[in-house]
């Protein structure tokens, strides 16, 4: 069964991302004493006494807020509301009850669903009082909590837990597959993850940086399971104003790359290949993450005869160390081969999972150095003894040689590609450890 859902909403700067931090045991939400800076639903597991469930952050609810951005963040809000089973309403103990918190309660009530109110930033017990003016919303028992100093944190989690079914801990047999989509800002990404859930899953805007928060939504395909995450745009270091809340966001996409299965690198047809997207391929081969890079925007592109081509080619050339890595052009505007995406994602993961026999992989290895003698160094010549794989995701091979030294680039390069003709390993890297075995052995 899937993990309840358990959302925090609220005016914005009542401390819901605070709470949220303190539940998920890291600092996953952006906080920071400005109303709006979280704009996107963002999920974290988190668990208490054997109880586990998915807590998800929402931005500020500003009711009558015109601004393009509020509006979204209030869209975003009552999407999460929709879908999830328990509601944590926030409002600040230190300002008091407010027209706006009556506004929200108003709304809650219309949701049907169980909502319990939270009474934050009371930061000692002096200001309980505080919480009973909270009963004027007629939403039930407030409790006081103070998130920063952890007051009462344990008896809210009680209350949560208290309103999940009784099999919502039934054990995940399937993990799912987690993708991160990445790329510069404003390429698509938001764009792409809604289309590929099929719902206004995050916010879209021309504006560059709507998104500033790695977002991880779990769907299904058929029988394979998935987390999508949507992460904030990766912008040159220089061209980052000095401001914590750009640089936590573009920290958190680049461990969005580290902790998934899959990447999707997302590239502008409009603008081409970038020095910028050059560096986010070499971070995403480094991690030794399978990927596929997705040329988005493709029906914005002018084309002529041999556009795909020219376009394929300049993506070759600028990512060399990438060339295991599959291209697809889509358009996330209009769902054109959309629908490829995913098929491939699933192909390079299975062929990033692949583990091959030690005999099979030294065949392999002996008809290699048979085609090609490995090299020669001031009168000594580099012995392969034999291979082992040691991992998957990515695969890993353990070469037992007589010395490292003598190990050329262009050889190791050599052996990767007939590794790749004979097992195929599209879409992922593959990494080699030299082992020097001692001269007994040899």
């Amino acid at each position: 069964m899937a993990r309840p859902l358990v959302a925090i909403v609220g005016r914005p700067n009542v401390g819901k991302s605070t709470f949220f931090n303190k539940m998920s045991g890291k600092r996953i939400a952006i906080v920071e004493d400005t109303p709006g800076v979280t704009r996107d639903r963002v999920y974290a597991d988190c668990e208490w006494l054997d109880h586990k469930f998915t807590l998800i952050d929402t931005g500020g609810i500003d009711p009558h807020s015109e601004d393009p951005l509020l509006k979204q963040m209030r869209r975003q809000a009552e999407i999460a509301i929709e879908t999830c089973d328990v509601i944590l309403f926030f409002v600040d103990g230190r300002q008091g009850l407010t027209a706006d918190d009556e506004t929200v309660a108003d709304m809650l009530r219309r949701a049907g669903k169980p909502v319990i109110l939270v009474v934050n930033k009371i930061d000692n017990v002096k200001l309980m009082d505080e919480v009973y003016d909270f009963y004027q919303l007629g939403i039930g028992d407030p409790i006081g909590i103070s998130s920063l100093n952890l007051l009462n944190l344990g008896d809210l989690l009680d209350l949560i837990v208290g309103y999940f079914p009784e099999d919502a801990d039934a054990p995940d047999d399937d993990p799912a597959v987690s993708i991160a989509v990445v790329g510069k800002p404003n390429v698509g990404k938001s764009s792409l993850v809604n289309r590929i859930l099929g719902e206004e899953r995050v916010m879209v805007s021309d504006i560059a940086g709507t998104t500033r928060d790695a977002i991880d939504t779990r769907f299904k395909d058929g029988e394979d399971e998935y987390v999508i995450i949507d992460t904030a745009g990766i912008r040159r270091r220089r061209a980052i104003e000095y401001q914590s809340l750009e640089r936590f966001s573009v920290v958190r996409s680049f461990a969005a790359i580290d902790r998934c299965d899959v990447a999707l690198l997302l590239i502008d047809a409009k603008e081409g290949i970038s020095e910028q997207d050059t560096k986010i391929a070499g971070y995403i081969d480094e991690k030794g993450k399978p990927a596929v890079i997705v040329i988005n925007k493709w029906d914005a592109l002018e084309k002529e005869t041999g556009t795909l081509e020219k376009f394929t080619k300049d993506v070759r050339e600028k990512l060399k160390f990438m060339e295991y890595a599959p291209i697809v052009s889509i358009s996330a505007l209009t769902g054109q081969r959309v629908n490829r995406v995913l098929s491939m994602v699933k192909s390079v993961y299975e062929q990033a999972s692949r583990r091959i026999t030690t005999g099979l992989l030294n065949d392999i290895l002996t008809d290699a150095q048979t085609a090609l003698q490995p090299p020669a160094t001031s009168g000594r010549r580099l012995r392969i003894y034999y291979a082992t794989q040691q991992a998957t995701n990515p695969p890993t091979f353990v070469l037992f040689i007589n010395d490292e030294t003598l190990m050329h680039f262009s050889y190791q390069r050599y052996l990767e590609n007939r590794f790749r003709q004979a097992f195929g390993f599209e879409g992922t890297p593959l990494k080699f450890i030299l082992r020097q075995k001692g001269s007994s052995e040899e």
